[in-house]
């Protein structure tokens, strides 16, 4: 009975390390394209950092849960999850066009601007996992 309830084990190491891999990619890449210093932000306890990349991340982890859930192997999981990516970083400089100076603000600690970004992340990523019919 139990080695019944474990036999999906295997798979779901491979995916759960796979979106672990996709998830620290992810805050790499995100984290080098910003102009601001979000860990070191975060670490001097600025909030509007912490919001804006923590709704981000939120932001690719949803499409990435869709592609986790869809996806017929692995290497499409990664294919979808590099998507989900790629729809990130386009939000970022989107949403910068109505507010141009957005990194100096969110360093600067303002909120608004965090939240703006955060939540446009937010939304991008549920409308990408709603959009992934794998």
């Amino acid at each position: 009975m139990i080695l019944q309830s474990l036999a999906g084990l295997p798979a779901f190491l491979v995916y759960f390390c796979t979106g672990l891999v996709a998830i620290v990619t992810y805050l790499f890449v995100y984290t080098r394209i910003t102009p601001h210093n979000e860990f070191q932000l975060i670490r001097d306890n600025d909030p509007a950092a912490a919001i804006a990349l923590g709704l981000s991340l939120v932001g690719f982890v949803a499409p990435l849960v869709s592609a986790i859930a869809h996806a017929a192997n692995v290497l499409d999981c990664l294919i979808w999850s590099f998507v989900a990516l790629v729809v990130q970083v386009i939000v970022f400089y989107l949403v910068k066009v109505p507010v141009p100076n957005l990194s100096a603000r969110i360093a600067a600690g303002e909120l608004a601007p965090a939240i703006w970004l955060g939540l446009a992340s937010l939304a991008a990523g549920l409308l990408n996992a709603a959009c992934m019919i794998v």
